[in-house]
């Protein structure tokens, strides 16, 4: 799976700031919103797997859950390690 994000087009700020999230989601899905009981969750899916599950984090802002996962998705491509916060929380949370 390691592959590395296209460069992102000068004509586009969200690829400039987003660079893997805005190559992923050529070929992949990502998914933002409320998964009960757990909260706001942003996901990153290919064909065969979910590569990257971020819970977002109390004030946490839209930009600074995206550039998380825009991070997460760079590690999956890049390095093989996938980050699940949605299944690895502690139970009672």
């Amino acid at each position: 799976m390691k592959q590395s994000p296209e460069p992102a087009s000068a004509s586009d700020p969200v690829a400039d700031l987003l660079p893997n999230l805005a190559s992923f989601i050529e070929d992949g899905e990502v998914t933002i919103g409320i998964v009960n009981p757990v909260g706001c969750v942003a996901t990153a899916a290919d064909q065969h797997a979910s590569i990257a599950m971020l819970v977002g984090r109390k004030n946490e802002t839209l930009t600074e859950l995206l550039t998380r996962l825009d991070s997460a998705i760079g590690l999956a491509l890049t390095e093989d390690i996938f980050t699940d916060e949605v299944n690895q929380r502690p139970k009672g949370k």
